[in-house]
């Protein structure tokens, strides 16, 4: 028997998501090459002069720097920088993440409360860049002495207005750029008898860029004649013991172990 209209439809609109979020990865592949290798020379630069390395992201986008830390495959010096609150959605109710996000002076609490010193790098990841935390937390940092890299959408600069008191947003404040190329609103696909749009793809593209980036790091320390410092997947055998001697040796500049 053939499918049904309904199952044939779905199958239609999972396959147009697919394609949209393969365009998306091809287009920040291509375009977004030579940010993408400044980013990760940035983090290896980091990484060999005795810095420490930290990811941002609040509500959804903090899916994308939570993918970075305490990672198999992922450089273990990369620590996430948590603010009370807006990490995730598992605060109650979870329109308070959204809130907080539009709240003056809470990032500099947040980084004068932090491990964040000159010389260390933070990855700020916010998909409009329009908040007040991640500008004022990219402000901050960079008045710390600390290295910004920005993963954004410029789309939204020029569609919606920034909310921070300086009139600007996440990307006028990095030291690197990395846009994501997610239209505004964050939605792929739409139908005529769905009212929204739907479908977002931020995740997907935004994880797959960092990646990249982190691969570019690794390579670029391998090319300096330094051994990165990755995890391995503590299911296979030798994993567990790998991470301990990478704990070892590099605990002084791993947080999320403390």
């Amino acid at each position: 028997m053939g499918e049904t209209g309904s199952a044939s439809a779905d199958g239609k609109l999972s396959g147009q998501f697919f394609d949209a979020a393969i365009g998306l990865l091809q287009r920040v592949r291509d375009e977004e090459a030579e940010s993408i290798a400044t980013a990760g020379e940035l983090l290896a630069d980091t990484v060999a002069t005795g810095g420490r390395l930290f990811a941002f992201g609040a509500g959804h986008s903090s899916l994308a720097a939570q993918d970075l830390v305490y990672r198999a495959g992922g450089l273990a010096l990369m620590n996430l920088l948590t603010v009370p609150g807006v990490v995730g959605v598992d605060v109650m109710p979870a329109t308070l993440g959204s809130a907080l996000e539009r709240v003056d002076g809470l990032a500099s609490a947040v980084l004068n409360c932090s491990p964040l010193r000159a010389g260390d790098a933070l990855v700020i990841i916010s998909l409009s860049g329009r908040n007040a935390l991640p500008v004022e937390m990219a402000l901050t940092a960079r008045s710390l002495g600390v290295k910004v890299i920005g993963v954004t959408s410029v789309a939204y600069t020029a569609a919606t207005k920034p909310r921070h008191s300086s009139g600007t947003f996440l990307k006028d404040h990095c030291d690197v750029v990395l846009d994501s190329k997610i239209a505004v609103g964050d939605a792929e696909l739409s139908l005529d008898t769905i009212p929204a749009p739907f479908a977002p793809a931020s995740t997907v593209v935004t994880s797959a860029l960092l990646q990249a980036v982190m691969a570019t790091a690794a390579g670029a320390l391998a090319e300096r004649g330094i051994e990165p410092p990755l995890l391995r997947s503590g299911n296979v055998d030798g994993g567990l013991e790998w991470n301990d001697r990478v704990f070892e040796e590099y605990g002084d500049r791993i947080f999320y172990r403390q």
